[in-house]
C-alpha cells in the first residue's frame, strides 16, 4: 500500500456491494504478522478473493494502481473516514477507470430485462443498482466498466446507457439536473445505516459536512440546509421532503490526498 495524490496518479477504482466477508485495512497490513493458521483464515474470505481478483484486472488494463474502499480506508480513524467520505464523488471522477463488481449476475452478458426469479430480492436488478453509494459512483467515472460474478466483462456506461436509464431513472446524456432530479434518483436507493442515506449524496451536491452516526433523520436535514448554503437552485424547495426513512412513495474545498491505494 501507498498513499499518493488522486489529481496525478492513473489508477483504477472499485465499485461494489459490501459483503459479510470483507477485509479491511487494519485485517489486510496484520496479514504480514498473523501466524499462517490466521493468514489463511482471512484469505479464505470472499472479500480477499475479490480484492485479488479486482488487482488482477487493472495489471491486465496496464494499469499499476488500484483503490479500493474495503481495504484503502483506515476506519479505525474517525478523521480518515471523515476525509474519505467528503472526498469520495472526487476520487471516482479522477479515476481513469471504475470496475463495478456486480456479484449477484452469473450471466456472461450484462442484464438488460428484470429478473425476478434471480434478483427478486431487488426488484429483478442487480443490487448494486438500488444502493445508495452506488449513485454517486456510477456518476462520478467517465468510463465505467461491468463485471459478474466471475470478473468477466458484461459491459460499460456508455454501451448500455439506455438500460442504465431504465433502471436508474439518470439521463443517458446525464445533463446538469436540478436538485430536485438528483433527489428523485437517490429516492429508492438503500443504505445500511439510516445517515448514508444524506452522507452518500454530498459529492453529488458539492457540499461537505461532519459526520454524526446516531444522528438519523438529522442528517438529511443538515444536507438540506448545506445544498441551500451554496447552491442558488431553488428546486430543492419542490421536492416533497418526507422522512427520507419512513416516506410512503417516491418522493468546495475538498481535501486532498487519496489516502490509500493498493497494489
Amino acid at each position: 500500500m501507498q498513499e499518493l495524490h488522486d489529481a496525478t496518479t492513473r489508477y483504477v477504482i472499485l465499485s461494489h456491494r459490501w459483503g459479510t466477508e470483507e477485509v479491511d485495512y487494519e485485517a489486510m497490513i496484520g496479514l504480514m504478522k498473523m501466524e499462517e493458521e490466521g493468514r489463511e483464515r482471512v484469505r479464505y474470505r470472499n472479500g480477499y478473493r475479490k480484492i485479488i481478483e479486482s488487482c488482477k484486472q487493472p495489471m491486465k488494463d496496464s494499469y499499476k494502481w488500484l483503490w479500493i474502499d474495503t481495504c484503502c480506508i483506515d476506519k479505525r480513524s474517525s478523521a480518515e473516514l471523515s476525509e474519505a467520505i467528503n472526498s469520495m464523488y472526487r476520487w471516482y471522477q479522477n479515476a481513469q477507470v471504475c470496475y463495478v463488481y456486480l456479484d449477484d449476475v452469473n450471466e456472461p452478458v450484462f442484464p438488460t430485462k428484470k429478473d425476478d426469479d434471480q434478483l427478486g430480492q431487488s426488484n429483478g436488478w442487480p443490487e448494486w443498482f438500488e444502493r445508495g453509494w452506488t449513485l454517486q459512483e456510477l456518476i462520478a467515472p467517465k468510463q465505467v466498466e461491468f463485471f459478474n460474478r466471475n470478473w468477466v466483462l458484461i459491459g460499460n456506461k456508455r454501451r448500455f446507457a439506455r438500460v442504465l436509464e431504465k433502471v436508474t431513472g439518470i439521463p443517458r446524456e446525464v445533463l446538469k439536473e436540478g436538485i430536485a432530479q438528483i433527489m428523485s434518483w437517490a429516492a429508492d436507493r438503500k443504505t445500511t445505516r439510516a445517515e448514508d442515506q444524506a452522507y452518500s449524496l454530498m459529492g453529488l451536491f458539492g457540499v461537505n459536512m461532519p459526520m454524526l452516526y446516531g444522528e438519523g433523520r438529522k442528517a438529511f436535514q443538515r444536507l438540506q440546509l448545506e445544498i441551500i448554503r451554496v447552491s442558488s437552485d431553488h428546486t430543492i424547495f419542490a421536492w416533497p421532503y418526507e422522512d427520507p426513512w419512513c416516506r410512503p412513495h417516491r418522493l468546495g474545498l475538498l481535501p486532498h490526498g487519496l489516502p490509500r491505494i493498493w497494489l
